[in-house]
């Protein structure tokens, strides 16, 4: 059975910084890609990072580019997310997925919707 599970999230300053975790289980790591995503309140959960290391692909939205870079830890199974100069806008349910490898590809990322696996999410605040 699949399983992932978001750790890391809290309440910061603007410009400050958190570090996210993915903890992956129940398959072989190496066969997905994992996806990070945010529900801000009120909207829709939006696609913000993803990476598979099998052909090296890698995608940012346009709104967390430069700030936060996603890496894997094959032998932690452990995907994270590290968030640099966070802003209010970036107040949300934090959320990682799996898929297939081709939900992140050609430096595009498959709408939330379509990804089949989540994790529970965590929160981030970030104040002014």
């Amino acid at each position: 059975e699949v399983q992932l599970a978001e750790s890391g999230g809290g309440s910061v300053q603007a410009g400050g910084s958190l570090r996210l975790s993915c903890l992956a289980s129940g398959f072989y790591f190496d066969d997905k890609t994992i996806g990070w995503f945010r529900r801000a309140p009120g909207k829709e959960r939006e696609g913000l990072s993803c990476e598979w290391s099998g052909d090296g692909s890698l995608y940012y939205a346009d709104s967390v580019k430069g700030r936060f870079t996603i890496s894997r830890d094959r032998p932690k199974n452990t995907v994270y997310l590290q968030m640099d100069d966070l802003r209010p806008e970036d107040t949300g349910v934090y959320y990682c997925a799996a898929e297939h490898p081709r939900y992140c590809t050609g430096g595009k990322m498959t709408p939330a919707w379509e990804w089949g696996y989540w994790g529970l999410g965590t929160q981030v605040t970030v104040s002014s």
